[in-house]
């Protein structure tokens, strides 16, 4: 018997849990819950994580966490608990299979079938930003080599497991080199390490536009954490609907199973709410925990539900379903098809289903790492580059001179363009002739001249390079 941590949440969060887990009994799941209180109630008892303490502790004793969608309120600073979650507890996997239920679910796409494995903690969503001028905020995205590593290799060992012949890889890596690059480099190491798994590479908007019109020609697709976050909604919307989907966040220790929809309160409390998203989830989690023989029960009595047309209000269509049934009715005609296989939609075996046993991350040997420029950002509230170019070369060091200015990453100085719009907020690159290792005292003497000529800094960047590799990005039109 399994110890699962369990949140019903809020609006339909409730109803969609009771059905889902009166399947799971029904099934025969080995199963004992702890319940937890997260979301909209405990935000506003002044708790802007959403979540307390010992539901924490509750969670990380039974490692396992089955959760209903919450309400999180506008306003007053609240964190979003699911990315809090995923990053507390190095939820690094995000998992979300998106497959056509054609003729029984209205789809333009009936061969559909892809998987789409989303790294989970790092890229923008570290939710670093600042404001720094009037005019310019920022976000760090940040990418690290364990980041990228441990979602990669669990893409190809999640294939290899589930019998999927092609991992495909997504970035931006032509506009953003350093981050971007670093996935596609890695993505490249490892994907040689499964010669018996077909990979390749797509950047991010054309990948995108062939995913949502031949979405037939992917099989897994592994990506970083915000272009994973858009293509799931899309690639489950596109299968049918979103409201059918599940999710898992898996980490090294600790796991959390989910729909992908919202806590949708305009329907709460009225038994409409179709539960198979958190059901879906919710086999998901079953495999991961070794109960393959009931996930695959429940699975195909599911398929073989839609395939009866019994549906609720959201996929109910004229001529393909033929009862329109409330979230308690649906629940209970799956159990009715317990032990019964779909004719028509494929019947599903998760004989091999159960969590992945990834290598640690071990850490690669350092790199000699030689620190030749430096950028300074200074907020300016002129308009012309040639002049921020004088005052800037006013400073500087027997080493270091001002080689380039950029507004917003492109090129104004030196040879900017006069059609370039300009906002308040410059990079200012000192480097060396002959871009030989500079010292950090170099650097604080740049800043103190900065003080003393009245130049508003308003953030540094070191610039390093690596094994003798430049480890930073040119300017846009350098």
């Amino acid at each position: 018997m399994q110890r699962i941590t369990i949140a019903k949440g809020d609006g339909i969060g409730p109803e969609i849990m009771d059905a889902t887990l009166t399947i799971l009994k029904a099934a025969g799941a080995q199963l004992e819950y702890d319940e937890i209180e997260v979301g909209e109630k405990v935000y506003l008892s002044g708790n802007t994580s959403g979540i307390a303490k010992e539901s924490w502790d509750t969670i990380i004793k039974n490692k396992v966490f089955l959760k209903a969608p919450i309400t999180t309120p506008q306003g007053g600073g609240y964190k979003s608990l699911n990315v809090t979650t995923r990053k507390f507890l190095g939820l690094y996997s995000n998992v979300r299979p998106c497959m056509s239920l054609h003729p029984f679910v209205e789809t333009k796409h009936p061969e559909m079938d892809i998987v789409i494995i989303r790294e989970n903690e790092e890229d923008l969503y570290a939710g670093i930003e600042h404001q720094q001028t009037d005019e310019v905020v920022q976000c760090l995205k940040l990418v690290s080599r364990p980041g990228c590593e441990k979602i990669i290799r669990y893409a190809f060992e999640f294939a290899k497991q589930y019998g999927r012949k092609k991992v495909t890889c997504f970035t931006k890596d032509n506009i953003m080199k350093q981050t971007d690059g670093l996935f596609h480099k890695v993505f490249d190491e490892i994907a040689a390490e499964y010669p018996e798994i077909e990979n390749e590479h797509w950047i991010i908007d054309i990948g995108a536009a062939k995913m949502s019109d031949t979405p037939e020609v992917f099989d897994v697709i592994v990506t970083l954490n915000l272009y994973g976050d858009v293509l799931s909604d899309i690639a489950a919307q596109i299968a049918g609907s979103v409201g059918l989907a599940g999710s898992a966040n898996i980490g090294e220790e600790c796991s959390m199973f989910e729909a992908i929809h919202g806590s949708a309160p305009r329907r709460a409390g009225q038994n409409m709410a179709n539960p198979s998203g958190l059901l879906q989830g919710a086999v998901m989690m079953l495999n991961h925990l070794g109960q393959n023989d009931v996930a695959t029960k429940v699975q195909n009595a599911w398929l073989k539900t839609l395939e009866d047309g019994i549906h609720t209000y959201d996929i109910y269509k004229e001529g393909i379903s033929t009862q329109k049934v409330g979230t308690r009715e649906f629940a209970q005609a799956v159990i009715a098809n317990l032990g019964q296989k779909p004719q028509k939609l494929a019947a599903v075996n998760y004989e091999n289903g159960q969590a992945l046993n990834l290598p640690k991350y071990v850490r690669k040997p350092q790199a000699k790492k030689e620190l030749i420029g430096h950028d300074i950002f200074v907020h300016w509230s002129g308009t012309d580059a040639n002049e921020l170019a004088q005052k800037m070369n006013t400073i500087g060091t027997s080493h270091l001179k001002l080689s380039m200015i950029t507004n917003r990453g492109i090129k104004v100085w030196p040879e900017g363009f006069s059609q370039t719009f300009c906002t308040d907020h410059w990079r200012c690159r000192f480097t060396s002739a002959e871009e030989k290792a500079i010292s950090k005292e170099e650097i604080i003497i740049l800043l103190q001249q900065c003080i003393q000529n009245g130049i508003d800094t308003i953030k540094t960047e070191n610039l390093y390079q690596f094994d003798g590799k430049k480890a930073f990005s040119l300017g846009q039109g350098q």
